[in-house]
C-alpha cells in the first residue's frame, strides 16, 4: 500500500523541542506527554517512511510571529523539502497580520523555494478564515494555482486561541468567494463535525483530512460521511508526530474507518488537492499552471 500522508512533521530533535517548548503548544504537550516522541535524523525518518510505504508527505509550515512572538518554521520546512524533494511537499506557513509581506513571501516560496502550497492557523491569527487580512493569500494562491491548509480543530490548551475563529463555516465564505481556491479543512474542523462534511460537500473546492479526530466524539459521522457523501474529498493524514504515522496508517486499515483514503484514494489526491510533484506530470488543463 502507496501512502501520501497529507500533514507530517520529520521529528528530528529540532522540530520536537521547537512543538513542546513553543508558547502555543507547551501546555497541550504536557498534557499528552509528548517528550516520549523518539527523535530521530531526516535520514531515518525518510527510511522509515519508505519502510512503511509512505510514499509522499505534505510538510506544512507555520508562522503566528505578530500574535504570539513565535519565529516561523517555515525554513526548517525549505530545507526538508530541499533535501527530499521526492519524499517531501512544502506548505509555506503564513501570517496574514503581515499584509504585503506574506503575499511576498508566497510568491517567492512557491516560485523560488519549490514550496507546493501554502498553510493558515486561524485561531494562531486570532481571526476568522474569512477576514479581509486573508484574502491577498487566497487571491495570489489562485494565481499561483497552489492549494492552502486551513489547520482546524479544538485548540486544547493553547493560550489565547479562540475556538470559533476556525469552525468550518467561515471557510465555507472563502470557498464561495474563491471557487478556484483548493481549500484543505485540516483535523476534520473537529468539533464541528457535520459543519465541516457539509462545507466539503457543497463545495467542489474543498477536502477534508481527519487527522487526530478520527475516535472523537461524532467521529462516526465522518465514516458515515466517507461511505455515502464525501468519499472522494477525504485525504489521508497523520499529523505525525504528535500521532505517530505508522499507528495513523494501521488506524485507516480498519474496516470502520474510510481505508480509501488512506491507500487508492491517493491517486485523486495527486490530481484534485496538490500540484505534481517535482517531476511529475501535470494533469491540470492548459491555463491553470503555476506561474508568479
Amino acid at each position: 500500500m502507496q501512502v501520501i500522508d497529507f500533514r507530517f512533521r520529520p521529528n528530528t530533535q529540532k522540530t520536537i523541542d521547537g512543538i513542546q517548548n513553543s508558547k502555543m503548544f507547551k501546555g497541550l504537550c504536557q498534557s499528552i506527554d509528548f517528550s516520549k516522541m523518539q527523535a530521530q535524523n531526516l535520514e531515518e525518518i525518510v527510511a522509515d517512511m519508505d519502510k512503511n510505504g509512505v510514499e509522499r508527505a505534505v510538510i506544512t509550515g507555520r508562522d503566528c510571529e505578530t500574535t504570539y512572538g513565535a519565529k516561523s518554521n517555515n525554513d526548517s520546512v525549505i530545507e526538508f523539502v530541499k533535501k527530499f524533494p521526492q519524499k517531501f511537499l512544502g506548505f509555506i506557513g503564513l501570517d496574514p497580520h503581515k499584509g504585503m509581506g506574506a503575499v511576498y513571501e508566497l510568491r517567492a516560496a512557491i516560485c523560488d523555494l519549490g514550496m507546493h502550497g501554502a498553510a493558515v492557523d486561524p485561531y494562531l491569527a486570532q481571526i476568522y478564515a474569512n477576514d479581509a487580512k486573508y484574502y491577498p493569500l487566497y487571491a495570489k494562491c489562485c494565481e499561483l494555482d497552489v492549494p492552502i491548509v486551513f489547520t482546524t480543530g479544538p485548540a486544547s490548551l493553547v493560550p489565547g486561541a479562540i475556538i470559533d475563529h476556525v469552525a468550518p463555516r467561515y471557510i465555507d465564505f472563502v470557498a464561495r468567494d474563491f471557487p478556484d481556491l483548493r481549500i484543505i479543512i485540516s483535523h476534520g474542523g473537529y468539533p464541528w463535525v457535520n459543519e465541516a462534511i457539509i462545507v466539503a460537500q457543497r463545495n467542489p473546492n474543498v477536502y477534508i483530512d481527519l487527522s487526530e479526530y478520527e475516535f472523537s466524539p461524532m467521529s462516526e459521522a465522518y465514516v458515515q460521511a466517507a461511505n455515502t457523501m464525501i468519499g472522494d474529498k477525504i485525504l489521508f493524514a497523520s499529523a505525525h508526530p504528535f500521532v505517530d504515522y505508522r499507528k495513523a496508517i494501521e488506524t485507516y486499515k480498519k474496516p470502520s474507518l474510510p481505508a480509501r483514503s488512506a491507500a487508492e484514494g491517493h491517486a485523486r489526491q495527486r490530481r484534485q488537492a496538490a500540484p505534481a510533484g517535482p517531476g511529475g506530470k501535470d494533469r491540470r488543463p492548459p491555463g491553470r499552471r503555476r506561474h508568479a
